[in-house]
């Protein structure tokens, strides 16, 4: 299988992105923490011109903490600023606007000197279903931007003004325009940074059992109350269809069905916390 996926509002969306990244002050990259590595588009790289960034490793609360951890201190050792949330906690929002608040302050500080207000701005960047407008809405303490479990929600540009002044600027999340490396697309599928209607569901969550079966056949093996995690992705497939009862008339498997689940599970958290990538691989 060799996916693929770029669709048309992307391009917008990147050139809407390189229109407004002149009126910004600094860039709050969304990593999702389960895959920080497929998650960092290289467009992003010329796009962001250099400005002051927070790394946001976000959905940590079903990443791999140990993993997690390495990726802090890679951030730390490459002196850039990261912190490590789960949006959907409103009480990691002091963490996140200290963040911003140590990268902006020698704005502030510029602004102040000249004797005038003027609030710093910020572009909340990332690929697809990573969080960024859950952290928007996180910081804001309330829902100022529309958000979903699934790619594509947001399709324009949302300022949204903070209580301490600052301005944040949602995008739509982007992948860039060809996969080179298909591991990376592959996690992107595992996160849902890439709709599932666009690839063969079944095939995916083979990849993913098979990087289950590498990384954490334990949590394989609780979550479905398998025997071994050892053995070909189809026969894990199957003897979890058969476990869970997703059979049609006849006795054959209903393997769309089961593989949504596999995949469903993965992103709620019910496989364990897992962080596919470490720092060393990059």
């Amino acid at each position: 299988m060799h996916i693929q996926w770029f669709p048309g509002h992307m391009t917008k969306a990147l050139r809407m992105m390189e229109e407004n990244v002149k009126l910004v002050d600094v860039v709050g990259y969304v990593l999702d923490a389960r895959a920080p590595l497929s998650c960092f588009n290289p467009s992003f790289e010329k796009l962001t011109m250099g400005k002051p960034s927070l790394f946001i490793l976000n959905k940590c609360d079903l990443a791999d903490k140990q993993k997690v951890d390495k990726w802090l201190a890679y951030f730390k050792k490459q002196g850039k600023v990261c912190v490590t949330v789960s949006a959907t906690n409103l009480g990691e929002a002091s963490r996140i606007a200290d963040a911003f608040a140590q990268i902006t302050k020698d704005i502030n500080q510029k602004y102040k000197a000249k004797g005038v207000f003027k609030p710093v701005r910020a572009m909340i960047i990332g690929v697809p279903n990573c969080g960024k407008s859950t952290i928007i809405n996180c910081l804001s303490g309330k829902k100022a931007t529309i958000t979903g479990n699934k790619p594509g929600v947001t399709r324009g540009k949302q300022w949204v003004r903070l209580a301490s002044g600052v301005e944040l600027l949602d995008t739509p999340g982007t992948v860039w325009s060809k996969f080179e490396n298909q591991t990376v697309a592959q996690r992107l599928c595992f996160i849902g940074s890439i709709k599932d209607d666009i690839v063969d569901i079944y095939e995916v969550s083979l990849l993913l059992i098979a990087e289950m079966q590498q990384l954490y056949p334990a949590q394989l093996c609780a979550r479905y109350n398998l025997p071994s995690a050892e053995g070909l992705p189809e026969q894990i497939h199957n003897a979890i269809a058969q476990k869970r009862g997703f059979v049609v008339r006849g006795g054959e498997i209903d393997w769309e069905r089961c593989s949504k689940a596999i995949l469903d599970d993965f992103r709620k958290g019910k496989l364990g916390r897992v962080t596919f990538e470490l720092p060393e691989e990059i």
